[in-house]
Parts: C-alpha cells; sequence; structure tokens
C-alpha cells in the first residue's frame, strides 16, 4: 500500500499548518523565535516569544511528541466534523 501527504483539499493547507503549531505551543514545544510566519493563538502564553512568536524544531521532535501533535489535529477535525454534522 502506497502512503502520501498529498492534501485532498489543498486549501486547508495553512489552516492544518497554523494548527499544528497551536497544538505544539499548548504542548509547551515552542522554543521562542519565528513560528515560520505561522500565527499562533496561545504562543506568547505558552512558551512563545513576548513577539507573539515561537518555533518548533521539528527535526528535534520527539515520535511520541509529534504522534501527540497529528493525534491532535485528528481529534480536533473529527470534534469540529460531529459539530459541523449536528447542525444538519
Amino acid at each position: 500500500m502506497s502512503r502520501s501527504n498529498r492534501k485532498v483539499v489543498p486549501e486547508c493547507a495553512h489552516a492544518l499548518n497554523q494548527m499544528k503549531y497551536e497544538i505544539a505551543a499548548e504542548l509547551g514545544l515552542m522554543t521562542g523565535g519565528s513560528a515560520g510566519g505561522a500565527d499562533t493563538e496561545f504562543a506568547s502564553e505558552l512558551g512563545g516569544t513576548a513577539s507573539g512568536g515561537g518555533h518548533v524544531n521539528w527535526s528535534q521532535i520527539a515520535t511520541r511528541d509529534a504522534g501527540t501533535i497529528g493525534g491532535s489535529i485528528t481529534k480536533r477535525l473529527v470534534q469540529h466534523a460531529e459539530q459541523v454534522l449536528k447542525g444538519l
């Protein structure tokens, strides 16, 4: 079976990337500096710099932490979909 990181909806890439940085900030994985242009809502409160950003060195993230970030993204997307479907 072939695996691919191809986005089903390419227009959502920015939102998913922003969510990734928000979750990293919530987990305390932000190290200061620039978040590569990502605007993280909680970065300054949870370890980002006072200038409002933070940086995650993704090559230094433990596999467990990366899995936690991915799992949290999935959980939030499922919760959002349930809320949307509940309104139909």
